[in-house]
């Protein structure tokens, strides 16, 4: 009798054992789940938030809502079909997208299906924007820390990849981060030249349309249009290429169309056309900055070089010459953007 208890007691334990080990399986209504996988769950659903740390993605078909910071860690990659709308809570510095370094991010628009990135009405100040952090060189040094999340950046390798964007329109941008900063709407820091920059259009931002901080990325083809601070902004060595841009000022108030500052490793525009029909100023080079300009054509701006502390008219070199302030630069030839069909396409 003791042994058939000892037996039935076993057997008791063990039935016990396999229910507990079936509740706790795969068919659980309620799994623990880790913020990684939340964020993956989120993405299924249509929502952008936390930090991904595995690659993903993104489904055309699927409105995504922004609706906090989307991060993509070292050694994840986020890639972004043509036609892909995201639509940013209007919750200024808390959303944002970012790229930390070693991490890559893949927008393969195309001309009649850029990829949208834009609150809903799309009014300056509304987002954060995008920001990528990669390992080329800074002025900065090595692992240096972005106004932007406080983001390491900076490193040794000029050739280095942060993905690819084609065709990407972005509006809204430009949230206030403290009271003498606000994000841009394309933030690069030391993007390396391994990666492919082309067909950007920047919409109402509160602050810069594109800022290069360090680097040797290249660009091409951007359309920028009333940024309320600068078009495009650089510093801290930044040493690429841009080939077409095209700025439009139809609100008064904005600071310039270009801003250069700090050290000059002479970066080079190819096709510069900046318009503005409320003044303004155009071109502005803070300290020793400068740059390389071939084929600039300005239009209806009230200064169009400003040597903001008096640095050498020859860092700039505008048409093979050294800049002149007086000069009214409108004899270039200005970009035919007629075909840049991308350029304001909405939600």
């Amino acid at each position: 009798m003791k042994k058939l208890a000892v037996k039935l007691l076993s057997i008791t334990i063990i039935i016990t054992s396999l229910i507990v080990i079936s509740c706790s399986s795969s068919d659980d209504p309620n799994p623990i789940s880790t913020p990684e996988a939340k964020v993956i769950e989120s993405l299924n659903t249509g929502i952008m938030n936390g930090t991904l740390e595995e690659s993903f993605t993104l489904d055309a078909s699927t409105q995504y809502a922004l609706t906090g910071q989307f991060i993509i860690a070292q050694g994840a990659v986020l890639n972004i079909p043509a036609g892909t709308k995201i639509v940013a809570d209007n919750g200024g510095t808390d959303v944002y997208v970012a790229v930390l370094k070693g991490g890559q991010i893949n927008i393969n628009g195309n001309a009649t299906n850029p990829v949208v990135m834009s609150s809903i009405d799309g009014n300056p100040g509304d987002w954060g924007g995008l920001t990528i952090c990669g390992n080329a060189t800074t002025t900065a040094g090595i692992d240096a820390e972005a106004e932007v999340g406080g983001f390491s950046y900076g490193g040794s390798n000029d050739t280095d990849t942060s993905g690819s964007i084609t065709y990407l329109v972005i509006k809204g941008t430009g949230a206030q981060i403290n009271s003498e900063s606000q994000y841009n709407g394309i933030s690069l820091y030391t993007v390396g030249s391994g990666t492919t920059i082309a067909n950007i259009s920047v919409i109402n931002g509160a602050d810069d349309g594109v800022e290069f901080f360090g680097g040797t990325v290249s660009a091409s083809n951007l359309y920028l249009e009333n940024n309320e601070d600068d078009a495009v902004d650089w510093t801290e060595g930044w040493k690429g290429t841009i080939t077409n841009t095209y700025i439009s000022h139809t609100i008064d108030g904005f600071s310039t169309a270009f801003e250069g500052d700090k050290v000059n490793n002479n970066p080079q525009f190819v096709n510069v056309t900046a318009i503005s029909t409320v003044g303004g100023t155009a071109l502005q080079f803070k300290k020793q900055s400068g740059a390389t300009i071939n084929n600039l054509y300005l239009s209806g701006y009230d200064t169009n070089i400003d040597m903001k502390d008096d640095g050498p008219l020859v860092n700039v070199q505008i048409d093979g010459t050294d800049a002149n302030p007086a000069s009214n630069y409108n004899t270039g030839t200005p970009i035919d953007i007629s075909g840049w069909v991308w350029k304001n396409f909405n939600l």
